[in-house]
């Protein structure tokens, strides 16, 4: 059996996220059928995390253990000529039997795209969240420098979550506007249930003037009360994991 590490893209538009569900239509289940349909093969493949509903990835990494003997290098035509045109595998390489695509991992990178501006954006509409209103960039940017360093993170995590420990690392947070187009990125070693959503939903609340505390002061009181808003999902892109 060998163990192969995959690099995928994909448009979440039209899935019900990563884990493949029952009744609906998941990125895991789409793979783990083209694969079938190459190998013959009934194998799990297990992604670095669980993407949701409407989320996109620049690099999503998942493995899985195979009997066949198809080069690495060829598996990412053969599946794309399998799979839908919204999901693509961009590299295959055979790696250590002990590699763990999630457990393994050292580092996430998210994208999150804000369309700001006072009419929406068609091109954008599937990909980017619109925030009609003004936003102070500034002092948006100011504040994410709170989030920098080790917190218990506990107040940016939705209810329905079973992580234990809160306690997660940011290396870095960026926000660069394009005309209008502002695109935020955000780096840890890993991140709760729902985290980057709701770091982008407080920042925009803190540049639309709602939230008047401090960012710092939010993290400290580990309430999800205390901070903004969820941003929707289909802002969020899952750009880059390092291992």
């Amino acid at each position: 059996m060998r163990n192969l590490k995959v690099t995928i893209q994909y448009n979440g538009k039209n899935y019900c996220g990563w884990q493949k569900q029952p009744d609906s239509l998941g990125i895991q289940g789409t793979i783990e059928n083209a694969i079938y349909e190459i190998t013959k093969e009934k194998i799990k493949i297990t992604g670095s995390g669980r993407t949701d509903a409407g989320v996109h990835a620049l690099g999503q990494v998942a493995n899985f253990k195979l009997e066949s003997k198809i080069p690495a290098q060829k598996l990412p035509n053969a599946l794309n000529a399998k799979l839908p045109k919204d999901i693509s595998i961009i590299d295959c390489i055979e790696v250590d039997e002990e590699f763990h695509s999630r457990y393994s991992a050292k580092r996430k990178r998210y994208r999150y795209l804000i369309y700001n501006s006072s009419y929406r954006n068609p091109i954008y509409k599937d990909m980017s969240y619109h925030v009609k209103y003004d936003l102070d960039l500034k002092k948006m940017c100011e504040e994410a420098k709170s989030l920098i360093g080790e917190h218990d993170f506990k107040g940016f995590m939705s209810s329905g979550s079973s992580a234990n420990d809160t306690v997660r690392t940011i290396y870095d947070i960026t926000l660069q506007k394009q005309d209008n187009l502002i695109i935020l990125e955000v780096e840890g070693n890993g991140f709760l249930y729902n985290m980057v959503r709701i770091i982008v939903g407080t920042l925009v609340d803190i540049g639309r003037g709602r939230i008047k505390e401090s960012l710092k002061n939010i993290i400290d009181s580990k309430e999800r009360g205390m901070c903004g808003h969820t941003a929707p999902a289909h802002g969020l892109f899952l750009k880059k994991v390092d291992y």
